[in-house]
Parts: C-alpha cells; sequence; structure tokens
C-alpha cells in the first residue's frame, strides 16, 4: 500500500512541532490539517485537541511530528520522535524537510519496513471554501456493464467517495482554524488562517444591517399574510372575475411570485445545506439587479418628461396602427397578390373586421385623457423591480391589442375548420378516410360522383384559405412581442447569477473534480503531488443553479406556436401558472 498524505501549502514553511489530522480509514491516507508548535505542554495539546473535535465533530487526532530544524535545534528532531510514547498511535508519522530543499523525508516509528510515501499538497483556503460536485453517473450496473467499463467506473466512483472525505474533513474542520498568532493562549498553531483571521468589514456591517431589514420583511409579509388571509379578502377575491384575472395577469402571478421570494430570503432558519445557501443567494443577487435595474428605468422615465413624450405619441401610433390595418384589410378585400378569392366572404370579414378597428379607435380615443396618468402611476412599479414593470406592459399590450385577439379569434375558426376540410377532402381524393373506431387512415372505395364532387369542395376550400390565413398572421406580431417580454422576466428571475459570479470570480468555490501534477521528484526524497481544483462549466452552473420559476408565456416552443398558427389552433393572450420543471 502507499501512504497518501495531503499537506497544506501553508505548512511547508512552519516551525517544528505536532501534525494535527485525521486518518481516512480504509484509503491508507491522512489529511494535515495544521501544525502545533514547540513548545507545548502535552496536556494541554490532548484538551485542544478533544475540544475541536466536539466542535467540528472531525476526529481529529496527532498524526505525528513535523520538523523543520533550524540553527541550535539539532536535537529537536529526537525530541518529537519520542513523543510518540506521550501521543499513542497506531501509525506515527515523522516528516522532516531539510532547508534548502522542496521535498520532505517521512520516516516510520521502526525503520523495519519501508513504505512508499506519496505527499499531495493542497491549498488550504479553497479546499475549505469549495463546493464538490460529483458528476451524476449513478451507481454502476453489474449487469450491463462491461468488465473493463465497470472496473473503471468503480474505481472512479471509490475515488469520488475519498475525494469527497478529504474535502468534508477540510470544510467541517473550521474551529480549527480560529487559533492565530494573535491569541493569548498557551498553543501556537500555523495553518491558513494563522496570521490572522479573514474578515471584512463591509461583510460584518452588512450581517448587522440585515438583522433588522428581515425583522422588518418578516414584519411586513405577516402583514400581507393577514390581510391575503382575512375573510373580507377572501371573499373578495374569491369571486370569478377577480380569481380569475389573479391567475392569469403577469403582474399578479410575479407578485406571487415575489412574495415567495421574500419570504425565503426573511425567513429565520439558516441556510446549512450548499444548495439552500446557493438559492438564497441567487434570489437576493437576482432581486437586487432587478430593482436597481427599475429604479435605473424609473429614473429615465421621469426625468426630462419622458412620460409625456410617450402619451403623446401613442395616439398618432394607434391611429397609424388602425390606418395600416384598413388598407390591409381593404387590400384582402380586393384580389390580393392577383388571387381572385370568394368576394362574399371576404365582404363580409372584411366589413365585420372594420368595425371592430372602429370600436378600438374609439375606445383608445376614450381613454386618451386617462393615457398620461397610467403610465404615470404605472412607472412607479419600476421601483418594485424591472420584471414588475416588464409584467405590467405585458399585460397593457394584451389590453391593448384585445381587437387583434378578436380578428384571430374568428379567423383561427374559420381557417382552421378549412384546414380540416383540405385534409379529409385530401384523403377522400386519395381513396381513403380517417377510421374514427380504430384512430387510423384506411382505404376506401368511392363512387364515380363522389370523386367528382370532391375536386369541386378541395378547389373552393383551397382558395378561401388565404383570406383567413392572412388575419390569422396578425396575432404573431402580438405573440413575438409577449414573449420577448416574459423571456425577460423569466431570465432575470431564474437566472443564477449568484453561482455565476462565484464561477466567474472565483471558480474554486463550485468545483467539478480535482487534478494533480507532478510538484516535486527529487532522490531520497518521497513524490509530492499539486492537487489542484477543476471548477464547474457555465452550463452545468446555469442547470444545477437555476431558480424555478413559473412557465414564462408562451409555455410552448416557438415551433409549436408556429404549427398552432398555420393549423389554426388558438393561443390564449394569457399566461398559465405552472412550475417550471427544467
Amino acid at each position: 500500500m502507499v501512504l497518501k498524505i495531503f499537506f497544506p501549502q501553508c505548512c511547508n514553511r512552519a516551525e517544528s512541532g505536532l501534525l494535527v489530522g485525521r486518518w481516512i480509514s480504509g484509503h491508507d491516507s491522512a489529511v494535515v490539517l495544521a501544525v502545533i508548535h514547540y513548545p507545548f505542554i502535552p496536556g494541554q495539546v490532548k484538551q485542544y485537541i478533544q475540544q475541536m473535535q466536539a466542535q467540528s465533530g472531525v476526529e481529529l487526532t496527532v498524526l505525528g511530528s513535523w520538523s523543520l530544524p533550524k540553527e541550535g535545534q539539532e536535537s529537536m528532531e529526537s525530541f518529537l520522535r519520542d513523543l510518540s510514547t506521550i501521543f499513542p498511535q497506531q501509525r506515527w508519522l515523522q516528516v522532516s524537510r531539510q532547508m534548502g530543499k522542496m521535498g520532505f523525508i517521512s520516516k516510520k516509528q521502526n525503520d523495519e519496513e519501508e513504505e512508499k510515501v506519496i505527499f499531495v499538497h493542497y491549498e488550504q483556503r479553497k479546499v475549505m471554501l469549495s463546493q464538490l460536485h460529483p458528476t451524476e453517473s449513478g451507481d454502476p450496473d453489474l449487469n450491463t456493464e462491461p468488465p473493463s467499463e465497470l472496473k473503471q467506473l468503480v474505481i472512479s466512483h471509490m475515488l469520488l467517495l475519498f475525494l469527497l472525505q478529504v474535502f468534508q474533513t477540510v470544510a467541517r474542520s473550521q474551529p480549527l482554524f480560529f487559533l492565530d498568532r494573535y491569541d493569548d493562549g498557551p498553543l501556537k498553531s500555523t495553518h491558513w488562517q494563522s496570521e490572522g483571521r479573514e474578515a471584512s468589514i463591509i461583510v460584518e456591517l452588512l450581517k448587522q444591517a440585515s438583522v433588522p431589514l428581515c425583522v422588518l420583511i418578516s414584519w411586513l409579509l405577516a402583514l400581507w399574510t393577514w390581510l391575503s388571509a382575512s375573510s373580507v379578502s377572501c371573499r373578495i377575491f374569491s369571486l370569478y372575475p377577480l380569481r380569475f384575472l389573479s391567475s392569469k395577469l403577469s403582474t399578479c402571478v410575479q407578485i406571487s411570485y415575489r412574495t415567495e421570494h421574500m419570504r425565503t430570503l426573511s425567513s429565520p432558519k439558516p441556510a446549512i445545506e450548499h444548495k439552500q445557501f446557493m438559492r438564497k443567494g441567487n434570489i437576493l443577487v437576482s432581486f437586487l439587479v432587478d430593482v436597481g435595474l427599475g429604479v435605473l428605468l424609473m429614473s429615465w422615465l421621469y426625468r426630462d418628461d419622458h412620460i409625456a413624450t410617450l402619451a403623446n405619441m401613442l395616439m398618432p401610433a394607434a391611429d397609424h396602427v388602425a390606418k395600416e390595418l384598413e388598407e390591409l384589410l381593404q387590400w384582402l378585400m380586393g384580389a390580393p397578390a392577383g388571387l381572385k378569392m370568394n368576394r362574399a366572404l371576404d365582404q363580409v370579414l372584411g366589413r365585420f373586421f372594420l368595425y371592430h378597428i372602429h370600436l378600438w379607435i374609439s375606445y383608445i380615443h376614450l381613454m386618451s385623457p386617462f393615457i398620461e396618468g397610467i403610465l404615470w402611476y404605472g412607472g412607479l412599479s419600476a421601483c418594485l423591480g424591472l420584471t414588475f414593470a416588464l409584467s405590467l406592459l405585458s399585460d397593457m399590450v394584451a389590453l391593448l391589442t384585445f381587437h387583434i385577439y378578436c380578428f384571430y379569434v374568428y379567423g383561427a375558426r374559420l381557417y382552421c375548420l378549412k384546414i380540416y376540410g383540405l385534409s379529409s377532402l385530401w384523403r377522400l381524393f386519395r381513396g381513403k378516410k380517417w377510421n374514427v373506431l380504430r384512430q387510423r387512415v384506411d382505404s376506401c372505395s368511392y363512387d364515380v360522383d363522389q370523386r367528382y364532387i370532391n375536386p369541386l369542395h378541395y378547389f373552393v376550400c383551397f382558395f378561401l384559405t388565404p383570406g383567413s390565413r392572412c388575419v390569422v398572421q396578425l396575432r404573431l406580431v402580438v405573440v413575438l412581442f409577449q414573449g420577448v417580454l416574459h423571456l425577460s422576466v423569466d431570465f432575470i428571475n431564474s437566472f443564477p447569477l449568484f453561482a455565476m459570479g462565484l464561477r466567474l470570480f472565483r471558480p474554486y468555490r463550485l468545483a467539478e473534480g480535482v487534478k494533480f501534477q507532478v510538484l516535486c521528484e527529487e532522490p531520497g526524497t518521497a513524490l509530492h503531488l499539486l492537487m489542484e481544483i477543476n471548477p464547474l462549466k457555465c452550463s452545468t452552473v446555469v442547470q444545477l443553479y437555476r431558480t424555478l420559476t413559473y412557465s414564462c408565456y408562451p409555455r410552448d416552443s416557438w415551433a409549436a406556436l408556429v404549427k398552432k398558427l398555420f393549423v389554426g389552433e388558438l393561443i390564449y393572450p394569457w399566461r398559465h401558472k405552472s412550475t417550471k420543471v427544467d
């Protein structure tokens, strides 16, 4: 067996003393966590290790001795060797380093047997703060996997479990790293924080300020929950129109979503697991970015009277759209692109749609005195976040384009009937029919009269189709615009900004694995390897830490939407509230 010693780089030049760490059973390995310097009292060392073991839950012990002889300390190595009688262990490591050499020399307590030793140097701070993400390959299948691949899977699985034990040992030993050179205790040690505890004044101030802020948010959320759960509000919101609107409007869905986020952030329970911590961090950063973008939008709207400019531009834009729609309908009522279509059908549909345009323009002119006030008060929602402003804009677009949706419903129904009629007549033209009982297409024999009448009906439906299809395509413009808005809201809500920031600026925090490279191989010394952390890929970070959100409208893919438009199926103007499963 090869003895593997994980040695922190911060202890390479530590003064002589005792190696404190943990033996990993079953792997013939040891993890060195700190070096306790001489002079010390053995009884105080034992008491200190017992205290650290109780606080961290790690089986800490004295692994052996560390010797870095200096001038006047020639007898230190023999003194440290004799300490094995005071700290009885099954294995006692004697690690020494000579000045001017990079490699270590490891000796056993009795020199009867020689054992090969490999030193694996690691950066203690990075390993302690890192979170190892094992690849989800699952347990190896003993029946289906080939022997060679099965052996590799078993070896990689065991190596992964071993690395997890090493990372967890360093991460759970944080109480051991609180002892620094400025403490007045009887013991002095060397570890990654021995020169002074790492801290930030800004972080400590934010921690102190977060306590009253969380109390305030909790009180506001409790008040909101009480108002929502009160009998009067329950009766009001239980009415069908209000219940229907609150479940379909994007703004109401965003309010409920942010309320759930605030409830998660203001929870008094600490985030114990890594996933809970990352979820809270992603929610907090997403909320701050959302509010920051909303404040920037609000500052732009209320500066230089942009709201009045937008309100004044809305009426000419509405008149221009109505004029273009009227010209389009007049073109479709004639002979569009040289096609000779059914004049009676074109006149009926065209006048029907022109009447809807007249009603819509009358409605817009009636609301024109209130548009500036609506935009002014609607712009205040941006202080709650950019997502609120975009959701409100989406609802306003849905209300302002309701006439287009009416056109779409009428035209889509007619267009759908024509498509189904064409498909049935095309099957009859080929001598087939749809079997309703068996849900399949079967062959069928038709007489001469049926075969003669079928082409006449087929070409009548075929030449009536373009008029309805052109009206249906108007819905595509509104769907594309609302789709961009909802995708933007969903991106802000779900994108893991905190996790991506850790990946970019501190890539060791999210580890996918480790890699080893030869650090030193001097004659007469052991083999030295350097363990480096492989960070997660950015795509994997997004996939693992993306926040689950309500699926943005449209809930189908863009290909499915285009298919619905061409087939004639209805696309509803509201978003469907359902939890997104990524």
